[in-house]
């Protein structure tokens, strides 16, 4: 199925039979994503966690906090997309910080202190494996020119295509220049899903049990200066969540039709 096709499919879904659906959907997000960078928590405790309050026992306390600051960092950005809130270094900025609120630590360098609850950006050299990150002193200018990019095309982008890719190559672009010393991957998943909804179109998702597919498309698309791998990689996820959903939504109209109950219902 087209993916087009699979946005008006969800989209023309009647949400309103579920109340909670939304609420899931948002939850299921934030577990994907704080797995993704080291959280324990199961699906099942970042829902009861969220909805409830409840600290699972036998996990560190900081996957906890990690996933409390991202679920309200995502609905930061869901409210500031209906502002139609332009891209700037502060408001990425902003982003990380609430990602990093509770579990931000203050990094000691030559050029003086970083504390990652501010969002600041890094004032060192960084890498993840075989990979360097842009230089330091280069992290601000290139962020602001990512901004200004995407201004630019939040103003043009016509097409879902457009939209899809905007978001996606944001992502990407945002991840790679790696501007903070914690929290890119989170907030640049969140700058993804801030673009999705300011074009009112469904969020995305990395799948946590897809990290190494994800991490091979971002590298195959930085080895090779083509934002096709990554582009594509997402598309994949993009399609495996919304028929995820709609299969959810499917099931819950089900049981709202009398399937599932007992018989004194």
């Amino acid at each position: 199925m087209k993916i087009e096709d699979l946005i008006n499919e969800y989209q023309s879904l009647d949400l309103s039979k579920s109340i909670h659906f939304d609420k899931f959907n948002l939850y299921f997000i934030t577990h994907h994503s704080t797995s993704l960078e080291g959280s324990t928590l199961t699906e099942t405790e970042t829902n009861l966690l969220l909805d409830e309050g409840l600290t699972p026992k036998g996990k560190p306390l900081e996957h906890s906090l990690m996933t409390t600051d991202h679920a309200k960092a995502l609905l930061y950005i869901i409210n500031e997309a209906k502002q139609k809130k332009e891209i700037s270094n502060s408001f990425i900025q902003k982003i990380n910080a609430k990602v990093m609120a509770k579990t931000g630590k203050i990094y000691n360098t030559v050029l003086g202190e970083v504390d990652a609850t501010s969002g600041a950006f890094r004032k060192g050299n960084v890498r993840a494996g075989n990979r360097y990150f842009p230089n330091y002193d280069k992290v601000e200018p290139l962020t602001e020119k990512l901004c200004s990019e995407i201004n630019k095309k939040l103003k043009i982008s016509a097409t879902v295509t457009d939209q899809l890719h905007l978001s996606f190559d944001s992502h990407f672009d945002l991840v790679s220049i790696h501007p903070f010393y914690d929290g890119n991957g989170r907030t640049s998943r969140l700058l993804m899903n801030y673009i999705l909804s300011f074009f009112q179109l469904p969020l995305a998702i990395v799948f946590k049990e897809d990290k190494a597919e994800y991490i091979e498309a971002l590298e195959k698309s930085r080895t090779t200066e083509d934002l096709t791998p990554f582009r594509n990689f997402m598309l994949q996820q993009y399609s495996k969540f919304l028929t995820r959903e709609i299969l959810n939504y499917k099931s819950i109209d089900n049981k709202d039709k009398g399937k599932g109950f007992s018989m004194i219902f």
